[in-house]
């Protein structure tokens, strides 16, 4: 897995547990990335964050992937990280898997 997707995941993993639930109908509030900082979802599945420098950006840069747009992370009821590309909203803005 490489550097830059275990970073997305772990961006996810940060956003999902550190926002609320949202309510029927509100609009999600968006991450707030940053440049200067890492995101990892690690082996013992803890997440873990890491200001970055500009000495190694290249290395860093070699083997990763961007993260396709329409990309849902989630953690599933087995406390696993997930992602999952396609449709995930209905068509007037709801989120499709909301509670009923």
């Amino acid at each position: 897995m490489s550097i830059s997707t275990k970073t997305a995941l772990a961006v996810a993993v940060l956003a999902g547990l550190s926002t609320c639930a949202f309510a029927q109908g509100a609009a999600p509030t968006p991450w707030e990335l940053r440049q200067d900082m890492g995101y990892a979802y690690g082996k013992d599945g803890k997440t873990l964050s890491y200001k970055m420098g500009t000495n190694n950006a290249g290395t860093l840069l070699k083997g990763a992937k961007k993260v396709p747009r329409g990309t849902l992370f989630f953690i599933g009821e087995n406390g696993q990280l997930y992602m999952r590309t396609g449709p995930y909203l209905e068509d007037d803005g709801r989120f499709k898997f909301g509670s009923n």
